[in-house]
């Protein structure tokens, strides 16, 4: 029975750490953080190209 209430806390603990990352990473809107300065990132590698322009 022991071994059931270990796995039972361990399961929650994960639990709660997953549901508490989450939290951070909504509340202080860090998923669009981190978009935005990989947006910035692939744009300044797109701009050194050059355009093959034809007309």
């Amino acid at each position: 029975m022991c071994k059931l209430c270990e796995l039972i806390k361990t399961i929650l603990l994960v639990l709660f750490a997953v549901v508490g990352v989450l939290f951070v990473v909504y509340f202080w809107n860090l998923d669009q953080k981190v978009l935005g300065w990989a947006y910035k990132q692939v744009n300044l590698i797109f701009d050194r190209k050059k355009v093959n322009q034809v007309f």
